[in-house]
């Protein structure tokens, strides 16, 4: 009995490395999820269409975990990144890395993923990229949580004081203590209103305390990049 032949796929690199002689280990981000496949002939044509941040469509050959590329073209325009724009399309590659499964279907994740790519080569702002970018990913993998209700289901005060439960969500609290989250920040944020005073840096505090718990109390070797000397 014939086998169904390959369906080619969207894609995107996220990291890519030597294996063997001639050849390149790839993660790859579809919708279909994420995938890992053997790239023959790295050093070809087909080594240099495999770059992060262009997009492909790609054959995928095999049925194990480890996969082979087939056919690989190119799907349209490679988005150019530099400087803070370039860091910031390694993190968000790296996070898919760490916290995408293997082969798990997000076709909303690679379509935010493919925007975000647009809106950072169009040299938009990065913050608010990326804070969406995350808040997404969290809640598409089903560990978001109500940013307009607390853990108890009340509303989120204006006036009040929060910290995150990580897992459950948002907790009030009413002794002063340091890193809390102001409602109103709250509110800026499930508004996506970034003019409202410490909303974006709020944002940022956020998901760093969100992402940590998924990421098994291993750094981000992307982040060390913002770094300023």
């Amino acid at each position: 009995m014939s086998s169904n032949p390959p369906v080619a796929q969207l894609a995107y690199v996220l990291h890519s490395r030597p294996y063997r002689e001639t050849s390149a280990l790839v993660d790859f981000i579809t919708p279909q999820g994420r995938l890992r496949a053997v790239l023959r002939s790295a050093r070809g044509k087909a080594g240099t269409l495999a770059r992060p941040f262009v997009p492909l469509e790609i054959e995928f050959r095999g049925r194990g975990e480890l996969k082979n590329v087939g056919r690989m073209e190119s799907a349209g325009i490679a988005n150019w990144l530099n400087g803070e724009a370039l860091f910031s399309g390694l993190y968000l590659n790296e996070l898919l890395i760490r916290l995408l499964p293997a082969e798990d279907p997000h076709p909303a994740v690679f379509d935010h993923y493919a925007a975000t790519l647009e809106a950072l080569a169009q040299g938009r702002p990065l913050e608010p990229l990326l804070r969406a970018f995350e808040w997404r990913l969290l809640d598409d993998l089903g560990y978001g949580f109500s940013l307009t209700q607390d853990i108890h289901g009340e509303p989120v005060a204006a006036d009040g004081m929060y910290r995150l439960q990580v897992d459950a969500g948002l907790e009030r609290i009413y002794l002063v203590q340091p890193g809390l989250f102001h409602g109103a920040e709250l509110h800026g944020m499930a508004e996506a209103d970034w003019t409202v005073p410490g909303a974006l840096s709020a944002a940022k505090r956020l998901m760093r305390q969100a992402l940590a718990v998924h990421l098994a109390g291993k750094p981000l070797a992307s982040r060390e990049l913002f770094r300023k000397p």
